[in-house]
């Protein structure tokens, strides 16, 4: 396991806000103040895509942004927490396809030594067609997990050759406007994150 949930302090109380409220409310849209309203999370980021393109953080505007960061040989959190996300995806887009269609979830890697434009479109598209996969320099990588409040630091070397990330795996729900609203509970399964989705997007 590699997991670790270091965000900062303000987004830890932020996050069990969202956890708390996650079963609270119906799919007929928000009906109280997002419990990430007003932190300061997320923001402008250069990266570029599997294609080699720029990708920047206001190329979503007027989307509904899904947001984690992790690294594609990640053993098992990584892999489990995108395969949620690409189930609630599509399970909103089976009852709800107006509302799945205002959603872009957006991959970023926290390795990208390893982690090149291939390989995190790769990894990306193994879970669904809808995931945008980004990678970039390591400063700019660095940059974009301090803007979204992201803990991630290399582990010691394994044995047989590569290394493992620690790092924080909280998946975010940003707004059309780039503001935070929730958290998304990928540790229990795709119908949670789909009645999550379907409560804040409108």
């Amino acid at each position: 396991m590699n997991r670790i949930n270091k965000p900062s302090a303000f987004a830890s109380v932020a996050i069990a806000l969202s956890l708390a409220l996650a079963g609270c409310g119906g799919a007929s849209g928000p009906t109280q103040e997002p419990p990430l309203a007003g932190a300061a999370i997320g923001g402008d980021f250069t990266l570029t895509d599997s294609k080699g393109e720029t990708v920047r953080w206001g190329d979503f505007a007027g989307k509904y942004r899904v947001v984690y960061f992790g690294y594609t040989f990640c053993p098992d959190i990584c892999p489990t927490d995108m395969q949620r996300v690409a189930q609630g995806l599509k399970a909103l887009k089976a009852s709800d396809p107006d509302k799945a269609g205002k959603i872009v979830p957006i991959f970023i890697t926290i390795d990208p030594e390893r982690d090149t434009q291939a390989v995190v479109g790769e990894f990306a598209a193994a879970f669904s067609p809808d995931i945008v996969g980004l990678t970039g320099t390591p400063q700019q990588i660095d940059a974009a997990a301090k803007t979204f409040k992201v803990f991630y630091a290399k582990g010691e070397a394994q044995p047989g050759g590569g290394y493992l990330v620690d790092h924080s795996n909280v998946v975010y729900l940003f707004g059309p406007d780039g503001a935070p609203i929730a958290t998304l509970p990928t540790d229990k399964d795709g119908k949670a994150v789909a009645a999550e989705l379907a409560r804040w997007v409108s």
